[in-house]
């Protein structure tokens, strides 16, 4: 179990990161990282620090097309969560 904390945790702080470091090249108009980058970590379990990110660095909040995305994989985890939970999966 504390493996798996761990692994949340590095995984969320990575995705803030990313997610903050890329509002820094928008904001320089700079080469940006990709969408599929920032849905792939948050995918895996990164969802809490790009969440964050976007809150406090107001971050993709006005670009509708991935904020349905990410809800998409908000779901999709819920989802799996309550299967696994309800010992479907």
């Amino acid at each position: 179990m504390e493996v798996l904390l761990l692994y949340f945790l590095i995984i969320n702080v990575l995705e803030f990161i990313i997610a903050g470091y890329d509002k820094f090249l928008a904001r320089k108009q700079k080469r940006r990282i990709p969408e599929n980058t920032l849905f792939f970590i948050a995918f895996i379990g990164g969802t809490i620090g790009l969440l964050t990110a976007m809150l406090l660095f107001r971050h993709k909040t006005a670009k509708t097309s991935f904020i349905v995305k990410f809800a998409g994989i908000i779901l999709i985890q819920i989802v799996v969560i309550y299967l696994k939970f309800s010992h479907k999966i």
